[in-house]
């Protein structure tokens, strides 16, 4: 067994856990219906069974407005590895598969991982990445893709485009959660039947332990686990654990889907609900797993914790049938943020709007190495905050995204990309505008999230013209700060402004 002095001899900087499953909304964590967390929220949260999670919330640092701007699986990936919003730098503006060759992470950009490891730490990923376009390199069949299914959404990652992970666990994305399959360091692919998010917390587990050798115990590490559920499929117990789904079957329906914003009562997806919240819960067991052992081997006092996923879920709300994510609803842009630090973050709820590219350079500067916070990024380190939030200056807004395929080639595949959707959300509004192929405005989302915390009531721009004043005022200045494409064609001009 390894304590604390052993794993670090030569090295005290902490270690890094970052956990982070696909497509759990922060309404799903159960303490927010804890005292001491739910009067922090309008909204009333999901009657989910998280214990462990629970326990974690009093011990960290939790935030209620932590936003996924993008708020679907590979471009937040993409911001959460580079600490940027340029999906033209990034090269991930839409979810990998192969109907989009182009999109895949920019290897040449520096990521988290490359960041870390040129630092000295030890650098695993296990898990979903879901950060690459597949192409035909399968390991045990060269020149085939992975998947016979096209398109093909799963991938192989080799070594050369890892961005300094030295122990790789992974997949790109496979959504079968009691079948599931990785490929290790040396392209071997192994497929165990066992519930995905515990079977990758054995795997995080055994890392930790260092069974076999895989990390050298004389660096910190960085971890990241990527954990499949609570994504769909959510339809039978295919999808969950049997235990999981006992605790949900037997609720009636409006008492797990409660939300006023679900206006479809009938849709067939409301049937999803208890499967949803199983895996919600499995996950939860998974996470309590690795916390248990990071305190058996005597590492948690070292180690930052981060608990968080990469967008929500709508699960039915505002009429929603078959997009359960990728709008700029609460629900699948506001996310779990917990982060541990034993002794240097004070445990607390906290209203700081965090953005997906902010998490990067955060916890490079929680690591102390302020210094090595790449050139090209464009979120902001929060870690002085984190320490004392009583310091620096508070962000005022949260960018919103949604990008859809551009142009086509002759064979049907997506060349580039076109930027459907911008807009912000600020500690008390939420605005999205969405555009039509001629670059005209098309639809806008505007809510009042303190009057209104389930969205129900979309406001009228006319009967607000001075609030949507300053609010477009705030978006320009926003879009400008990251050259994004819409300030660069000035989408909206008179409605926007653009006055930077």
């Amino acid at each position: 067994m390894y304590t604390a002095s052993a794993q670090q001899a030569t090295d005290t900087r902490p270690n890094i856990l970052y956990v982070f499953p696909d497509q759990m909304r922060n309404d799903a964590c159960g303490f927010w219906r804890e005292e001491g967390f739910r009067e922090y929220r309008n909204a009333k949260g999901d009657p989910t069974i998280t214990p462990n999670l629970n326990r974690f919330a009093r011990e960290s640092l939790v935030l209620i407005s932590a936003q996924s701007n993008n708020p679907v699986s590979s471009p937040h990936r993409a911001m959460l590895m580079t600490g940027m919003y340029s999906a033209e730098v990034t090269g991930v503006p839409l979810n990998c598969n192969t109907d989009f060759p182009a999109n895949s992470l920019n290897p040449d950009i520096e990521t988290i991982g490359d960041v870390f490891s040129k630092a000295g730490y030890d650098c695993a990923y296990i898990g979903k990445y879901h950060l690459d376009a597949p192409t035909p390199n399968d390991p045990e069949r060269p020149g085939h893709y992975v998947s016979e299914k096209y398109p093909v959404w799963d991938a192989y990652t080799p070594a050369e485009r890892r961005h300094g992970f030295n122990y790789w666990y992974s997949y790109g994305t496979y959504d079968v959660f009691k079948a599931p399959h990785y490929w290790d360091n040396e392209g071997v692919k192994h497929e165990p039947y066992e519930y995905s998010p515990v079977y990758e917390a054995k795997k995080a587990i055994a890392y930790l332990k260092n069974r076999g050798n895989v990390r050298n115990p004389d660096k910190p590490f960085l971890m990241m686990v990527g954990m499949n559920p609570p994504h769909s499929p959510y339809n039978s117990l295919r999808d969950c654990m049997e235990e999981d789904y006992e605790l949900y079957k037997d609720v009636p329906i409006d008492s797990l889907l409660f939300r006023p914003n679900i206006t479809d009562r009938t849709l067939p997806k409301m049937k999803c609900a208890p499967y949803y919240f199983a895996n919600v819960t499995g996950v939860d067991r998974a996470f309590g797993m690795i916390l248990d052992a990071l305190k058996e081997l005597g590492l948690d006092k070292n180690t930052i914790v981060v608990f968080t996923s990469d967008h929500g879920e709508l699960m039915c709300a505002h009429g929603e049938g078959s997009e359960a994510k990728n709008m700029p609803y609460a629900e699948a842009m506001n996310v779990p943020f917990l982060i541990r630090y034993p002794d240097k973050i004070e445990p607390r709820v906290d209203s700081l709007l965090l953005s997906s590219p902010d998490i990067m350079p955060t916890l490079i500067g929680l690591a102390g190495m302020k210094e090595c916070i790449p050139a090209t990024v464009q979120g902001t380190d929060y870690s002085d905050y984190m320490k004392k939030p009583i310091s620096g200056k508070r962000p005022q807004s949260a960018l919103y995204f949604k990008n859809a395929g551009g142009s086509f080639e002759c064979l049907g595949d997506t060349l580039d990309f076109f930027p459907l959707a911008r807009g912000l959300k600020t500690d008390r509004y939420t605005l999205a505008f969405f555009i039509d192929r001629e670059r005209k405005l098309a639809k806008t989302y505007f809510y009042d999230d303190m009057k209104d915390p389930y969205q129900t009531e979309n406001l009228s721009l006319e009967e607000n013209k001075e609030l949507v004043k300053k609010l477009c005022k705030e978006l320009s200045y926003q879009l400008k700060k990251i050259d994004d494409p819409w300030f660069k064609e000035k989408v909206l001009k008179d409605l926007i402004g653009y006055r930077y």
